[in-house]
Order: C-alpha cells, then structure tokens, then sequence
C-alpha cells in the first residue's frame, strides 16, 4: 500500500529528475565530492546510499552468479557510465565493506551569492584525498 509516500518534486518534472539525481549519483561516484543545492543533496544522498548497499551485496563470497548479475545490473539502472560502475563494484563498495550504511555525508556552506540558495557538499565518508599532480619546474 502507498500510505503516504513522498517523493520531493525539486520544482522538476520526474523525468528530468530521474535525469538529474543519475547525472548527479554518477559524478558523485567519480569525484567522490560535488557541491549541490541543500535541497538536492538530501535527495542525492538517499539515492547513492541505495546505489551503494546494492553493489555491497555483490561483496558476499556465497553469492551466486546470476544474482551478482542482477545486482550490477540494477545499479547499471541508475548508472550508464560503465567505468564508474566498475569503480562502484571494484572501489566504492570494498570501502564500505564493515559500514552498515551511512555512506555518504553533507556539509553545509554558505548561501549562494547570486540565488541566496542554501548550498551543501555531498561526499563519500571514507574519500581519497586526490594527490595534487606534479607540475614541471619552471624555466
């Protein structure tokens, strides 16, 4: 029964949604960090936080194979990028191995300047810290 099962709208049709939450999802996954809307980003996190329980269902050994194929591919739903969704099974998911949820954290910042929008950033807990590349010396 449905009984009260909300969904927040985001002023957006469900299709665009739909878009919107796997565009921002798939970049979550990339750069383990975006900067989103506060709005947004409570939608987001429940949303990777599904995503995530999926591909660690895939990390039991006693699984079998059609089920670990069902798996990658109802993520492969919410994903189109295939490398992201290889890091998801191969990166993300082994991280997150002893975590019984809770995977994702929103910080808040400042208000826009431009809108007065609340803006927050949505991260992965247990991130890597990207090392900074190396420049060439100067000449």
């Amino acid at each position: 029964m449905r009984k009260r099962n909300t969904v927040a709208k985001l002023n957006r049709t469900s299709s665009h949604r739909k878009a919107m939450m796997r565009n921002m999802a798939t970049s979550l996954f990339d750069h383990e960090r975006i900067i989103t809307t506060r709005a947004r980003g409570k939608v987001l996190r429940s949303y990777a936080e599904r995503i995530i329980t999926r591909a660690r269902k895939n990390l039991h050994e006693d699984i079998p194979a059609s089920r670990a194929l069902h798996n990658k591919r109802e993520v492969m739903r919410h994903i189109r990028d295939r490398d992201i969704v290889k890091k998801s099974f191969e990166d993300i998911a082994p991280r997150f191995k002893d975590r019984p949820g809770g995977y994702t954290r929103i910080i808040h910042l400042p208000d826009r300047r431009s809108d007065s929008a609340p803006m927050s950033i949505v991260e992965l807990v247990d991130r890597r810290e990207r090392q900074p590349r190396e420049l060439p010396p100067a000449k």
